[in-house]
């Protein structure tokens, strides 16, 4: 195997490959998409890494590393050109951290303003949040750390740096960068073709005013459905959801969908939709629905329907007429219900999904009291029987997720590991769709090296400096820079969504951490 590259098991569709630079990464990246892998189906580059995905029945594994380095260029070899587009960004700078950069580099405020514009910057990849680039350029002076306490707030269009990359937060969000700026630009504007401003390969410099402005424009509201199904009340919003959006990492865009796949397509099946069909995913309750016409309606997972004060088992089709109420109480175990609807909902996909993704905030929009969903009339099969509903966990209920150790597991010691495989880890209120927040004793690392940002796969189990687990859920971000000790199995993942605030995960590897080699084919 080449010293100089690493294959590091993330799960069993995916694998992260680790290089010298950014340049080898993407060098790699450009030889990938030129001779195309079979069975894999995304790739998403970072600062040094490149994070491939296989197709379902496509193991990634020691027979895919193998391919990869069959069509790894020479080292050395320079990126390939991309976009020749150049944009110029008006900055005001007056970033709370603008002082600090200026000492670290050794400047003045005003000379680290002098140089920044002066730089052109081009995109190498996207990541963390739709429109969010990571933007590279040849001055090493830039070459600056991550914040030691990261913020829960960074305002939108704010203008950051770490680690010789400059990027420019599209909406509010939490982030660890050095903050010197802001700008009025729109990076993500759905209303675009594309809707990122930056994408890998364009050139962008920054002016102190004057530069060209791309409006953002605010999408005409859809008129009111005059009937259909009517959100009385809800404790939590409703979100449309289905499968996701595969296949936007270049935007920065993750999949999203509905957390527990496997209800979802049972309540699509139990009223005769395809089971890709746009549902609602209603996390907890109380929730007081009205139909305003006649449908036919299944609910699955964690909730149980009432109408007219009787229970509606579970995952079977309920057929409701003009007035009737429908009421689901907050479960007794598990966190998500699933709603479908017989022909589906008329919902406007968005970027190819109906899904909802919540930190991103890509997809239709949350539904609260008052809102409408209207029925559609897509082509309908014969409804299923119920199928078995799973049992679910319960707060103080202890869960076991299986893992795959890695990729980032040599980052802490083994005394460490074990300590994370031992803990039973309390799920905290401070939950989300983003992920779980798990409390308990603190995961430690030896030292204090900065990740260069990578990407991250939904199950991901990523450290931050509090040493405080989180596991990432559906709409977790395309990628980070913390270290991921373990991923949780696919198979495990519709169980983790429904993992409610006061039960316990205890993490189980069925093998010790072990970093693919290419070995010798048997």
């Amino acid at each position: 195997m080449q010293d100089d590259i690493r294959f590091l098991p993330v799960g069993p569709q995916s694998l992260l490959v680790e290089l010298a630079d950014l340049g080898e990464a993407l060098a790699l990246f450009d030889a990938l998409r030129e001779r195309p892998l079979p069975g894999v189906v995304e790739i998403i580059p970072a600062a040094r890494t490149l994070m491939i995905r296989t197709a379902p029945g496509v193991t990634a594994d020691r027979n895919v590393a193998r391919e990869i380095v069959a069509r790894r260029p020479a080292p050395g070899t320079p990126p390939a050109l991309r976009a020749a587009d150049m944009v110029e960004l008006p900055v005001i700078y007056d970033g709370e951290d603008l002082a600090d950069v200026a000492t670290f580099m050794g400047l003045s405020t005003t000379e680290v303003i002098a140089a920044h514009q002066e730089t052109v910057w081009q995109v190498a990849f996207c990541g963390f949040a739709p429109g969010f680039a990571y933007m590279t350029c040849e001055d090493p002076r830039f070459d600056l750390p991550r914040r030691k306490s990261p913020r829960t707030r960074i305002p939108g269009g704010s203008v950051a740096l770490a680690g010789r990359f400059c990027g420019i937060y599209p909406k509010e969000t939490p982030g660890g960068w050095q903050l010197i700026g802001r700008t009025e630009v729109p990076m993500w504007d759905l209303t675009r073709e594309p809707p990122a401003l930056l994408r890998p390969g364009v050139r962008c410099r920054f002016v102190p005013q004057g530069g060209k402005v791309y409006p953002a424009a605010t999408p005409s509201a859809k008129a009111e459905a005059v009937e259909g199904l009517r959100i009385l009340s809800t404790a939590f919003p409703i979100l449309f959801q289905d499968e996701g959006r595969a296949g936007q990492a270049s935007q920065g865009v993750s999949a999203s969908g509905a957390l527990d796949r496997a209800a979802f397509r049972r309540a699509n099946r139990a009223v005769g939709n395809a089971s890709t069909a746009p549902a609602l995913e209603i996390t907890l309750g109380p929730v007081r629905l009205l139909a305003e016409r006649a449908m036919v309606l299944a609910l699955t997972g964690a909730g149980e329907a009432r109408l007219a004060g009787r229970p509606v088992p579970r995952g079977t089709a309920f057929a409701v007429d003009a007035g009737d109420e429908v009421e689901i109480a907050p479960p007794k175990a598990g966190m998500r219900s699933y709603l479908a609807l017989r022909g589906g909902y008329d919902v406007t996909p968005v970027l190819g999904s109906a899904a909802t993704d919540t930190l991103a905030h890509v997809g239709p929009e949350a539904l609260v009291a008052g809102s409408v969903v209207a029925p559609t009339d897509h082509s309908v099969s014969a409804v299923t029987g119920p199928e078995v509903e799973p049992a679910l966990p319960t707060a103080g209920d202890i869960v076991e997720l299986p893992i795959t150790l890695g990729p980032r597991t040599d980052w802490f010691t083994p005394e460490v590991v074990e300590r994370f495989l031992t803990t039973e880890w309390l799920v905290t209120p401070q939950s989300s769709r983003v992920g779980i927040r798990l409390e308990g004793e603190t995961v430690t690392r030896a030292d204090a090296d900065e990740l260069p940002s990578e990407g991250t796969e939904t199950g991901a189990i990523q450290i931050p400096h509090s040493g405080q687990p989180v596991l990432f859920l559906a709409d977790h971000p395309l990628t980070g820079g913390y270290p991921v000790i373990a991923t949780v199995l696919p198979e495990a993942l519709d169980r983790a969504g429904q993992i409610p605030p006061g039960a316990r995960i205890r993490f189980t590897a069925a093998a010790p951490f072990d970093p693919i080699t290419l070995g010798s084919l048997a």
